[in-house]
């Protein structure tokens, strides 16, 4: 393998939203790029192999092909299929070839993955991406964790990233990306039942003008419009992502009470986005109403049409 990480075949599985910004950016570098994607076999594949085309990013067939070829694989696909692909990649990687887990899964399932890919002397690193990685791209807050994470820090820093150790054993970077997106992902969760319910019964200014006494930092018209953009557009991703968290807090020995409400929300409004509510998925409008209202209306809408 190459040791100047700027001439490493970069593999990326995963070519969504993630994938493509990470693509963009290590392309501008002149560094190769090879994606593999699920999606790639059917209709959605369509704009993922025009965007690989436009940024000359690779494409591969499957995990094995695309792992073969690989110098560093950074896994970025949704959190429910973080071991699978760690085990299919498993079968067909190279000695020695680094495995970046970029997935928002329990720090169990990180470890089972670790064992799969070390186990067929691969180097597991687990990633726990602290924050939305869009306002950011490549450089998005990277927290590193498992053995070779500290070999790998400045690998990564010089193609780009912003990754940080913080700790040698598997696990621990995941625990804290997992009990901050019980906050954060329970955050988004609670504004859209708050902020609907308040907008169903009227009172919705004077719910804002109470929660900007409360916290005044925060500009809740601003947050509420995020807040229902960002779910709209992936809920069913975060939905998956909080299960892994409720996971995370079973494995702690507590009851995830929270972390289920907030995948059941995540969830339903994915559904619903799914059914056409929030307009066509993928067109400009989808998911950018500026005023959270908009999108409230349309929840009580269909609410009131089904009773």
């Amino acid at each position: 393998m190459a040791g100047d990480p700027r001439r490493w075949q970069i593999g990326l599985i995963g070519y969504g939203e993630v994938g493509r910004i990470l693509a963009e950016d290590l392309r501008q570098q002149e560094i190769k790029v090879c994606a593999y994607d699920i999606k790639l076999g059917g209709e959605q594949g369509v704009p993922l192999k025009e965007h690989a085309a436009k940024f000359g990013v690779v494409l591969a067939t499957s995990h094995a092909e695309l792992t073969a070829k690989s110098d560093f694989i950074i896994s970025a696909v949704t959190a429910s299929q973080a071991v699978p692909v760690a085990k299919a990649c498993a079968a067909a990687i190279n000695q020695g070839t680094w495995f970046l887990d970029f997935n928002s899964a329990s720090p169990g399932a990180k470890r089972r993955a670790a064992a799969l890919i070390d186990g067929a002397a691969g180097r597991y690193v687990e990633g726990a991406v602290m924050t939305s990685v869009p306002p950011y791209r490549i450089k998005v807050p990277l927290l590193l964790g498992g053995p070779g994470a500290r070999e790998l820090e400045p690998l990564l820093n010089v193609i780009g990233f912003a990754a940080k150790v913080a700790s040698d054993k598997l696990g621990v970077s995941s625990a804290v990306k997992m009990c901050r997106s019980i906050m954060i992902k329970g955050l988004e969760a609670m504004v859209i039942e708050s902020f609907t319910t308040a907008r169903a019964y009227g009172v919705e200014d004077a719910v804002l003008a109470s929660l900007a006494e409360t916290f005044p930092s925060i500009d809740w018209e601003k947050q509420g419009a995020y807040c229902f953009q960002r779910v709209i557009e992936h809920g069913r991703r975060r939905a998956e992502e909080v299960r892994e968290v409720a996971e995370t807090v079973r494995e702690a020995g507590l009851t995830p009470w929270s972390a289920q409400g907030t995948a059941e929300r995540q969830a339903w409004m994915a559904d619903l986005a799914d059914e056409g509510l929030f307009g066509l998925r993928g067109s400009s409008e989808f998911a950018r109403s500026a005023d959270w209202r908009t999108e409230a209306d349309r929840i009580l809408t269909r609410i009131n049409r089904t009773k």
